[in-house]
């Protein structure tokens, strides 16, 4: 059963959203924001190789800022299957100068950078990202101490095995469980280094070693997140759960992407991570609005 998002917990209208926050900024989560997906990337696994060069990812930053996103998401290192690593030197070269273009135009935009390695968590927090969304959940050398040094939010999120095999026929005993189990160790970690409970962010991890099968039962569930009392992330756009499905290209499934982030916003999640973005803040609006006449 669908829950709107201002029901998704038993909260009552009275009550005070959850936020993010720096020192600077803070975001207030009173309703699904939309973060606009910008890989610098040659391989990523939808739009890989769009936006390498600086023009090009400064342009759509402008546009999904000019459309209304939230934050901007940007990532320097693919981690579809089989993505090959990329060295920390062409990591920071390919994240840290769209930081910084972006920041010469927009000071408030929020802008989350999507890396596992510490020393471009670092820089591109200088280069003024203010938000660290880490698929590897700050298990790199050095990343949980540089979280918490930074005192800047954090996504953590479940993955099983590593990019390059994770894919390779997953198995779970029951996927809810083990995920629900992996965020509150994470969680737990993030606490005893000094990560402030209400810095951090929850994503199950949509496509990140799992079947179609486990996607689904994980996004039919969402709402089971909600217990730990902190925003939840969700990205499922163009993923390998909605294109093998419906046996198209990944660029070809907006509709289906759409779909998915509407069901995951009626749920609760309170950001939503998207290539779409025009089309997704769409929908957002009509949920919001829904929301706004209960």
């Amino acid at each position: 059963m669908l829950i709107n998002s201002s029901l998704s917990k038993g909260r009552t209208k009275n009550e005070l959203p959850m936020k993010l926050q720096t020192a600077t900024k803070q975001l207030i989560l009173d309703r699904p924001h939309v973060m606009g997906i910008l890989n610098t990337t040659p391989d990523s696994f939808s739009d890989g190789g769009s936006y390498t060069s600086l023009d090009n990812a400064t342009a759509r930053a402008r546009q999904m800022i000019e459309a209304g996103v939230s934050i901007i998401d940007i990532g320097g290192e693919s981690t579809r299957p089989g993505a090959p690593e990329v060295t920390l030197e062409e990591e920071l070269r390919r994240v840290v100068p769209t930081i910084k273009a972006i920041r010469e135009f927009d000071q408030n935009i929020w802008i989350s950078v999507d890396t596992s390695k510490a020393e471009v968590m670092k820089q591109a927090i200088e280069a003024g990202a203010d938000l660290i969304n880490d698929v590897r959940s700050l298990t790199e050398p050095g990343a949980l101490e540089l979280a918490a040094q930074a005192n800047v939010p954090v996504c953590i999120m479940h993955m099983k095995g590593q990019p390059k095999t994770m894919q390779n026929n997953p198995e779970y005993d029951n996927v809810q469980h083990d995920v629900e189990t992996f965020l509150l160790e994470k969680l737990d970690a993030c606490e005893k280094a000094g990560i402030a409970r209400e810095n951090v962010i929850l994503d199950p991890g949509f496509g990140f070693g799992k079947s179609i099968e486990h996607n689904y039962h994980l996004l039919a569930n969402l709402e089971k997140l909600h217990r730990f009392g902190l925003p939840i992330l969700a990205g499922m756009s163009r993923k390998s759960m909605i294109f093998k499905l419906l046996d198209k290209n990944p660029a070809d499934c907006m509709v289906a992407s759409v779909t998915c982030a509407t069901i995951a916003a009626m749920k609760g999640a309170q950001i939503i991570r998207v290539h779409d973005v025009e089309e997704t803040l769409e929908a957002m609006k009509i949920i919001r609005t829904m929301n706004n006449n209960l």
